[in-house]
């Protein structure tokens, strides 16, 4: 049994259950074969794997809320510290009802390299509830998130942990859980990401995710003697990540045909109108099948069926493991050449090696999502310095650092024999940084 296989089997053994950390790591650990097996004996000896997929700490609190008739409600809070070789933790707050520790860690574990890649200073957490804010009313996610950072003030700050909105958090709870950290720790400080422009908030920021994908998304497609102009796209999802890529992508000429959400899916062929989704999306908290009651030339579909849609490009978007084998097959017949993932881990294990052996291109989550933390380190910059920057300033730093991402995941799947294999090449040059820091710091 080789190192990698013996450090995965470990994993399997102590994390039971919690299968999505075993993807990822999985998926990690078998594209650095290659460069541990370079370095098998000081690695063995340095127990470096055995440490880089053990989070530094794993925080589990209780959060007692009152709702709105006066009950007493009990939700499970954590946050996963996984790595801080290179800087403070930084990853999201995820609320939503799948939320566990298992899912944490993966989040985690995979934000390592993510953070890895943008070049900026800064480690992997993740953290989160399963607590889902969705029907829920202002003044119930307020004393939610209020409840939420009693507790998780005390293992974070801005030299420390700098948490930032996921799924189920976004400016609102952003808002809540920066006014209860000043309230409890008395510092108006950078402890917090994606927080309002009136309160050390940074342009672009919103968009970042979103822009960032479509920008090493448009880096790739030029590599390969392509452009967006004219591309069919389809996007799943219809939150910030989903709606800003289809900003960015009708930008540089494309054209999105779908988007989805938990219920189901639409489709446009005239090209989804954003102004629309927004209002639903972002004004009326809706669903998405209210799309077609306002445009008559879209269809709604219930399940998962969004792949099945031809198109050039596919961007998943929504979440973890929503695009498998059928799916990618599906894509590859009608005459997608390209998947890039906008979410954290869309694409399972199988669907990526089909994608990859069936020559389309595919860039994964690590590097192409990689926008909205290096958004958030630039948030964290700007308030180090108390200093607000331009919107155009903000995004010539996110598309150059989104430009260099791409250049380092091309350039070492090169150097090891992987040319196009930007999966191996972001895996590859995320843990080579990473790993010169944990070795210069000794065992700790």
């Amino acid at each position: 049994m080789s190192y990698t296989e013996e450090v995965y089997a470990r994993v399997v053994e102590q994390n039971p259950g919690e299968y999505e950390f075993h993807q990822a790591v999985k998926e990690v650990l078998e594209s650095l074969e290659v460069v541990i097996e370079a370095n098998e004996e000081e690695y063995r000896k340095m127990a470096l794997l055995e440490r880089l997929v053990e989070p530094e700490r794993v925080i589990s609190f209780r959060v007692p809320w009152i709702d709105d008739n006066g009950q007493v409600q009990v939700n499970k809070g954590y946050r996963v510290q996984f790595n801080s070789a290179i800087g403070p933790y930084k990853g999201g707050l995820r609320f939503h009802p799948s939320v566990n520790q298992g899912i944490l860690k993966f989040l985690g574990f995979e934000q390592i390299f993510k953070n890895s890649l943008t070049g900026l200073p800064i480690g992997g957490g993740k953290g989160g509830s399963n607590f889902d804010p969705k029907g829920k009313s202002d003044n119930e996610v307020m004393r939610f998130c209020q409840s939420f950072m009693t507790e998780l003030s005390k293992y974070i700050g801005a030299d420390q942990d700098v948490p930032a909105g996921d799924i189920g958090v976004g400016a609102r709870e952003i808002g809540y859980l920066f006014g209860q950290y000043k309230r409890n720790r008395g510092l108006y400080e950078g402890v917090l990401t994606g927080k309002g422009l009136t309160f050390g908030g940074s342009l672009v920021r919103t968009e970042a995710t979103g822009y960032g994908l479509v920008y090493i998304l448009d880096e790739m497609l030029r590599h390969h003697n392509h452009t967006l102009e004219g591309k069919t796209v389809l996007v799943s999802g219809s939150g910030n990540v989903a709606i800003y890529a289809a900003e960015k992508v009708f930008q540089l000429g494309g054209k999105v045909v779908s988007m989805s959400d938990s219920n189901g899916y639409i489709y446009d062929p005239d090209g989804i109108q954003l102004d629309i989704v927004k209002d639903i999306k972002e004004i009326r908290r809706g669903r998405i099948k209210e799309y077609v009651e306002e445009v008559p030339t879209a269809t709604f579909k219930e399940g998962k069926g969004v792949w099945t849609i031809p198109c050039d490009i596919a961007l998943p978007c929504a979440t973890q493991n929503e695009l498998g084998l059928e799916d990618a097959k599906a894509l590859k017949a009608n005459g997608c050449f390209c998947v890039c993932e906008g979410a954290n881990m869309p694409t399972t294990l199988d669907a990526t090696e089909y994608i990859q052996q069936n020559g389309m291109l595919f860039m994964p989550g690590k590097a192409s999502n990689a926008g909205g933390v290096a958004t958030s380190a630039l948030e964290m910059s700007q308030n180090s310095m108390r200093l607000s920057w331009s919107r155009e300033e903000v995004d010539e730093r996110l598309q150059r650092i989104m430009k260099d991402i791409f250049a380092k995941t091309a350039e070492a799947a090169k150097r090891y024999g992987m040319e196009g294999n930007y999966v191996a090449g972001a895996n590859i040059a995320g843990f080579e940084k990473v790993v010169a820091a944990m070795k210069a710091q000794g065992i700790v």
